[in-house]
């Protein structure tokens, strides 16, 4: 089983079907409810989550949504040591810190899946696009 560590982006293209990156999503997480991949989200991409799909469904809706999330995902805790490291980087993008920060915490993950692989250029882990992901998957599946 891979372990990945799925970046915000690529949640919300699922999550809110934003065309043309929801389908690569949508595989991503069968794969995952199929049971041969683990998918880990940061905890403080919730609070970003929650904001994206608010602005477009009702507060119940929305928070249904997160809930179906954490049953098929990991939730990835973001803690003092991890905030306190992305605050002594040189990333660009504070977030992307985060992110970076809190998947190499964890140490099965196998790769960090994202949109935005520019971002994380510096990373120890493998960056893949979600379509590269699923290449690397299938041809071990």
């Amino acid at each position: 089983m891979k372990h990945i560590f799925m970046d915000t982006n690529v949640v919300i293209d699922f999550l809110a079907n934003r065309q043309p990156f929801s389908l690569d999503a949508a595989r991503l997480f069968n794969i995952a409810v199929d049971g041969k991949a683990r998918i880990y989200i940061s905890a403080v991409s919730y609070n970003n989550i929650y904001y994206i799909l608010r602005q477009s469904l009702t507060y119940n809706a929305t928070i249904k949504l997160l809930d179906e999330l954490a049953e098929i995902t990991e939730i990835a805790d973001v803690t003092n040591a991890i905030i306190r490291q992305s605050l002594k980087t040189d990333f660009k993008d504070y977030e992307d810190a985060i992110q970076y920060y809190c998947a190499l915490s964890i140490p099965v993950i196998d790769f960090i899946v994202t949109r935005n692989t520019k971002d994380l250029k510096k990373s120890t882990l493998p960056v893949l696009t979600p379509a590269e992901a699923i290449s690397s998957l299938d041809s071990i599946l």
